[in-house]
């Protein structure tokens, strides 16, 4: 098994091959928790799911160490809690609740740790001290700001070159006039909100570079394997985070392998705050199963930009029917549901990991419930009622292994097509269906036409009610069932 990752460092493909086998380390930059989270947030996160599980099948569970940091100290959540009269323990705990059992629903494994950026105060005080006795930092006005003429490497990330930057940092009211260099970004800045940490350089607050590079350090060491995150962060703050580790830890690398994520655009355009199209993962989680938004957050590949639409969520949602319709066909046929000794077909397995191609996974799956149909049907055809032992096993095994090996197919598949409606309501409205057509047709050998059809005629308007609602009466030889359109 050989994974192959796009390194953003680097600009090429290449055969990922880990400092300690034992230890992989894996950091993805996690929230700001002053609001909700948005779905181009969330497919940050499902990337970097995929990538842990990814690295956890290859090198085993024990042996993958992924943070996910919570920035919880901010300009932007002090304003919201100055806002609202709370202390910003009171937003932020509120938020980072939220975000993780957003991706909960978006079945997201947890990370290894998720450090919060005020429990590493230390740390970033002890950071920015060491770039200060170095002389890649300097003081000005209760600001520390890290002198990116100091690093020659400076731009090596993004691809920018120093004398072209912009300033490169969340800025606040007249720190501009106290840099020396126009990309000089801020470590530590004065107190704001009653918000501060006493430090040598004056009671302050971080800088945000400094919080990411002060949590891998205390929770991964100084040089990891893989750093994660969407294609909008690698500049400033992934090439910041470079420069002030590499100055402090005296290290020519602070990360191995840098994998970003492309953009999740709207189908009107970008999304951004300032149009007012950014939609907040708890949102989507109202109208939609997890699985359905985990899924269409995979339809295109990581590095290629997804445009976000009603339809690749309706698609997403179609396809997961069908993969759970070879579970129910499954279990109607006497397979076991759970298959616990399923196991991965390694071709398939290879196509994810050249690079987390999910595109060609999921192809795969599509193709594995297509053969598992065929074979069902031509078993059927011929009169057997029970496949043979060679399609749980080439096929039904793998197709389970795959589909739960991306985080889908968590659901029963009865619960599946109900969607969380109203099971009571439902089940006793199709049993009045099935009672109202049994009486018709007892009716209908007694030779009571009038009563034949008025018992049809009622039990085609509860058909009828039903599907006003978006529900589906499938009859079988058992009696009828109910699913969500």
């Amino acid at each position: 098994m050989k994974l192959t990752l796009y390194n953003s460092l680097t600009r090429r493909k290449e055969l990922f091959e880990p400092q300690n086998p034992a230890r992989i380390t894996l950091y993805n930059c996690g929230p700001t928790v002053y609001s909700h989270a948005h779905i181009g947030n969330a497919r940050a996160a499902v990337v970097v799911d995929v990538l842990f599980r990814v690295l956890r099948h290859i090198y085993g569970g024990d042996h993958v160490v992924y943070v996910r940091n919570i920035t919880d100290v901010d300009d932007k959540i002090i304003a919201a809690a100055t806002e609202q009269g709370m202390p910003i323990s009171g937003i932020t705990e509120k938020y980072a609740r939220i975000y993780n059992e957003d991706l909960a629903a978006l079945n997201c494994l947890p990370p290894t740790h998720q450090p919060r950026a005020t429990d590493h105060i230390s740390h970033m005080i002890g950071m920015i001290g060491t770039l200060l006795d170095k002389g890649f930092a300097y003081e000005a006005d209760g600001h520390v700001f890290f002198d990116v003429s100091t690093y020659d490497d400076y731009g090596k990330l993004s691809g920018n070159r120093l004398e072209n930057l912009r300033s490169g940092d969340r800025i606040g009211e007249g720190e501009a006039a106290r840099k020396r260099n126009e990309a000089d970004f801020v470590l530590w800045k004065p107190e704001l909100g009653g918000v501060g940490w006493d430090a040598p350089f004056g009671r302050g607050r971080p800088g945000w570079h400094i919080e990411c590079s002060a949590m891998v350090r205390a929770t991964l060491g100084e040089v990891i394997d893989i750093h994660c995150g969407g294609v909008d962060l690698k500049f400033p703050h992934h090439e910041n985070e470079i420069a002030q580790s590499c100055c402090a830890n005296n290290r020519t690398t602070f990360a191995r392998f840098w994998v970003h994520n492309e953009f999740l655009n709207m189908d009107s355009g970008k999304m951004s705050k300032s149009l007012g199209n950014v939609i907040p993962i708890r949102d989507l989680l109202g109208d939609w199963d997890g699985e359905v938004i985990r899924l269409a957050l995979l339809k295109a590949h990581y590095r290629s930009e997804l445009i976000w639409t009603e339809d690749l969520l309706r698609e997403s949602k179609a396809q997961l029917d069908g993969w759970y319709r070879v579970i129910e066909k499954a279990v109607s046929l006497g397979m076991d549901r759970d298959m616990r000794d399923a196991r991965p077909d390694e071709k398939f397995i290879s196509t994810i990991e050249n690079d987390i191609n999910t595109m060609e996974f999921l192809s795969g799956l599509e193709c594995l419930k297509t053969r598992f149909f065929g074979e069902v049907e031509k078993k059927e055809r011929l009169g057997e009622h029970t496949p043979g032992h060679e399609i749980f096993i080439s096929i039904l095994n793998p197709f389970v292994f795959m589909a739960g090996f991306l985080g889908f197919l968590r659901s029963d598949p009865q619960e599946w097509f109900k969607g969380g409606r109203d099971t009571d309501r439902f089940d006793r409205r199709v049993r009045d269906y099935d009672n109202a057509r049994a009486q018709a047709v007892a009716a209908k050998k007694s030779g009571n036409e009038a009563k034949t059809g008025e018992l049809f005629r009622r039990s085609d308007t509860i058909r009828e009610e039903l599907q006003s609602e978006g529900i589906i009466i499938e009859t079988g030889p058992d009696g009828s069932s109910w699913r969500q359109t």
